[in-house]
């Protein structure tokens, strides 16, 4: 199935090499394709005539580019682009939106993740390709498209959008509750993985001390960025393994001045493809980090670029990779070290880089479907005092707050810790308690204790 994203023009892709150049535009390409194209060459392609006819039996990566579609595609990589902002692909119902980004047109007018495009100005999208619909929904600054949409709850609404330039964040950076670095990286733009290196140096001045690298969603983008990035984790001498018409090649990573602590955990989904894929494979290759989420896309292939004489781009399949290990991607997808159900990856995540902080604390029997206005009761083996310097702490996960609490003594083995505020509805959250109880006797808990919560939707 093939997807793009509609910022102008995006792939989910790997741009390894620089633009190649021949002569004849239709002889060119059919000389390119015999020698560098990586799966099965048309057996008629002598006889065909058209450059989109020989395009249409390559493989769904395989595209054709005028210059001017290419200038925005290459800009949309590095997400600078004038658009709807939107992430697509093909559905048998039309064109599924996969995501959204922020401070795009389409995000601000209601569409979300999951929708899908049933029609654009009145032309129905069953069966038409990503190219088609992304130079149908892409325009000019200023102008309007007319999308008509089924929504994830099966209504079908109008949506009228005016397309407008804007930048989206390559990486974006919070620090979460208990000194946990979050960085989330939308695409392998040419800068990507420096931007992940400053994001990861500011956020260990404020304090970070473990982290978690978001690639959900995350679509490709340039090889040498998946090779810088890969080196900026521990015990990851090599990237990936590259498979052409020719010869088995192993890549090394590009070692990095400042890494990643060696449990850094990578969040990845379905949706996380190519250059994120060769990352995940590097590092479950290599025991770097630990990978949160489901199974990824499953496109282990390589594109180059070829510029035509008429100044017009192919960018052709030339090589599938494996992790450096061997683990295969192609048509298969990285399995991630712990799968969680779509939405949990992060939360799941954060709750394991907590509890690793708190190496000595007890897990005790988990909360679920709690009420919002739940009051938690810490039932003691022995008598108990209040002091000033009991603390316990109610996190909500995959977030940077720590919910205030109140701590009240309900007997002389009893405390109730009653949050300040409602939970949030289907949060989830992790109590932890402190080894700062003490008896009547002055001797202090041996050892903390974390419960895990989760709130009625």
């Amino acid at each position: 199935m093939k997807r793009f994203t509609v910022l102008a023009v995006i792939f989910i892709g790997l741009i390894s090499t620089p633009f190649s150049s021949l002569a004849a535009p239709l002889d060119e390409v059919k000389n390119l394709v015999s020698e560098h194209y990586k799966g099965e060459i048309p057996s008629n392609i002598v006889d065909i005539d058209s450059i989109d006819e020989i395009m249409k039996q390559l493989d769904p990566y395989s595209t054709y580019f005028t210059r001017e579609e290419f200038e925005a595609y290459t800009n949309s990589i590095n997400n600078t682009t004038t658009g709807i902002g939107v992430t697509i692909e093909e559905h048998p119902k039309g064109i599924q939106i996969v995501g959204t980004f922020e401070g795009g047109a389409a995000a601000q007018a209601g569409i979300s993740p999951g929708d899908i495009i049933l029609s654009v100005d009145g032309i129905a999208t069953n069966g038409m390709s990503i190219q088609q619909a992304s130079s149908m929904i892409t325009g000019k600054e200023g102008t309007a498209v007319q999308l008509q949409i089924l929504t994830s709850n099966n209504s079908k609404q109008v949506f009228n959008i005016t397309r407008k330039k804007f930048t989206i964040p390559v990486v974006t950076k919070e620090l979460l509750a208990g000194s946990v670095g979050y960085i989330s990286m939308n695409s392998f733009s040419d800068d990507g993985a420096v931007l992940v290196q400053k994001a990861k140096v500011d956020l260990e001045k404020k304090g970070a001390t473990s982290f978690i690298l978001d690639l959900r969603n995350n679509g490709g983008g340039y090889v040498h960025t998946a090779e810088e990035l890969i080196g900026l984790f521990p015990n990851s001498p090599d990237a990936f393994k590259i498979i052409t018409t020719k010869e088995t090649t192993l890549t090394k990573s590009m070692k990095q001045p400042s890494l990643f602590p060696a449990n850094t955990k990578v969040l990845v989904n379905g949706y996380s493809a190519s250059a994120s894929e060769m990352t995940a494979a590097a590092l479950l290759d290599q025991k770097s980090a630990t990978l949160y989420g489901q199974t990824t896309y499953g496109k282990g292939s390589m594109q180059s670029f070829f510029s035509l004489s008429d100044e017009s781009i192919i960018k052709l399949t030339v090589a599938n990779f494996t992790g450096p290990k061997g683990t295969l991607i192609h048509k298969k997808g990285v399995k991630p070290n712990y799968e969680t159900e779509v939405g949990y990856e992060l939360l799941q995540a954060h709750q394991d880089a907590l509890v690793e902080s708190y190496k000595n604390y007890k897990k005790m029997s988990a909360l679920l479907n709690v009420p919002t206005t739940k009051q938690f009761t810490i039932t003691f083996s022995g008598t108990v005092v209040e002091n000033t310097k009991q603390k316990v702490e109610l996190v909500k996960l995959g977030s940077t707050n720590t919910v205030p609490v109140t701590i009240k003594a309900k007997s002389s083995k009893q405390f109730v810790v009653t949050p300040t505020a409602p939970l949030e509805k289907g949060a989830a959250y992790l109590l932890l308690i402190h080894p700062t109880f003490q008896t009547n006797a002055g001797i202090m808990m041996r050892n903390g204790a974390y419960v895990e919560v989760t709130v009625q939707p």
